[in-house]
């Protein structure tokens, strides 16, 4: 307690600090599962990419980041154990945030498309199992959030096997794919556009005051998917096709039109990014803002800090603008050859899983979540059509991320505890 009421200001300053290094290290990684699709399959440039993601990143951070925040800051360790040890919780919490901000950090050099979920819940395991017990860890939470890391890369997978093979039966297997693929792609924006509105109506605007009902909720979303349908509608209208009757000239006209759908489920998928991994940074530092702020009581329930969002939005925007292009190749193109068609299909799987998991207040992995649905548009082509040694490669950085995010999360937290006792 005495610490707390000593050094309360440095405390939450350095926690704020690592926080934006942490989310900075989200941007720098994860923005590959939300542009790196797209920019695999030439629908967008590395910096047409970049600027849209800017926006929809923080946007998603800030008007839906607020839901998963409580179980990543209550589901992973039992606050019941720190009521007279306040203080360790606040070291833990800031140990957690430098060690997996760190690991990201090294991760987005070398470009690996490392889990930051995986990073920020085996940091806090870390220093809570092996600095304080291991009875201070909700084992049973922590196996509910692993269970989630196998569940939902499957059930992207799933998605995007459907969501792909519903366009080849619906436009490329048919006599007129370019006809048919102008009569399709606005319902598949018009899908697009329902999932993502209606989990930021329905979830992300509680925080900032605006509570809506579920029936309410679901208009609203409608109204915001027709739009967007008729603003893709307009889009391909206008677009230029090369008239032919050969099939494959045909099959770059639809192509085009996929892509105009790409650079929707892009912003999609950027948004319901920064509303779920935004959590991993900002959970941790909202834990010691709140600590501090009440003279070392733990609240079972608090309100986040006005400021605390904003920063882990622009972390994140500071780390992509900066580092995002390397994980970005990585997923783009070394997982299977991407065309627009096919990573919109990844994309769209992907943001929908995404999306309903933050919902839900669970923190998945954006990064499997992405690379299980790539891997069923994969599957659905056949195996041959993956690069195994890639994939390979990605799991086993993955593995890796737990006991690296758990050994540097031990570290800090004794040197911290030292410096400030």
């Amino acid at each position: 307690m005495e610490i707390l009421a000593n050094y309360g200001t440095t405390l939450v300053l350095f926690a704020a600090f690592v926080g934006f290094v942490m989310a900075w290290g989200i941007g720098a990684n994860d923005v590959a599962n939300a542009m790196g699709t797209s920019v695999g399959s030439k629908a967008l440039t590395i910096k047409q990419a970049i600027i849209i993601a800017m926006i929809f990143e923080f946007a998603g951070a800030y008007l839906a980041g607020g839901e998963v925040t409580s179980t990543i800051r209550k589901g992973i360790i039992d606050s019941s154990y720190f009521i007279d040890i306040p203080e360790q919780l606040v070291f833990g919490m800031i140990s957690a945030l430098l060690a997996a901000g760190t690991w990201l950090l090294i991760a987005s050099y070398m470009g690996w498309p490392v889990s930051t979920t995986h990073s920020i819940v085996g940091a806090i395991v870390g220093f809570s199992a092996i600095g304080v017990g291991m009875e201070t860890v909700n084992w049973a939470g922590v196996g509910g959030i692993v269970g989630s890391w196998i569940i939902t890369p499957l059930i992207a997978g799933v998605f995007a096997f459907v969501i792909f093979n519903s366009a080849q039966k619906l436009i490329f297997d048919t006599d007129d794919p370019l006809g048919q693929a102008k009569k399709w792609v606005p319902l598949y924006m018009f899908l697009a556009g329902f999932v993502i509105s209606l989990v930021t109506i329905k979830k992300g605007l509680k925080h900032i005051g605006l509570d809506i009902g579920s029936g309410e909720g679901y208009m609203y979303a409608i109204a915001v998917a027709i739009i967007v349908a008729i603003i893709g509608k307009v889009f391909i209208s206008r677009l230029n096709f090369r008239e032919s009757k050969n099939r494959r000239a045909n099959y770059i006209n639809v192509e085009k039109v996929f892509a105009v759908l790409m650079v929707i489920t892009a912003c999609g998928m950027a948004f319901a990014h920064g509303s779920n991994d935004v959590a991993n940074a900002i959970g941790p530092l909202a834990a010691v803002v709140s600590i501090v702020g009440n003279d070392g009581e733990i609240a079972a329930k608090s309100t986040i800090a006005w400021w605390i969002l904003p920063l882990g939005g622009f972390g994140i925007v500071a780390g992509l603008a900066l580092f995002g292009h390397r994980v970005m190749k990585t997923i783009g193109t070394g997982i299977t050859h991407l065309t627009p068609s096919r990573g919109f299909a990844a994309e769209l799987a992907a943001a929908c899983t995404v999306v309903v998991a933050s919902g839900t207040g669970l923190p998945i992995s954006t990064t499997q979540t992405l690379v299980g649905a790539v891997l069923g548009v994969g599957m659905a082509r056949g195996i041959a059509a993956i690069n195994l040694g890639v994939v390979r490669n990605i799991v086993v950085s993955w593995v890796v991320t737990l006991p690296v995010g758990a050994g540097l999360s031990i570290m800090f937290f004794w040197m911290i505890k030292g410096a400030f006792s």
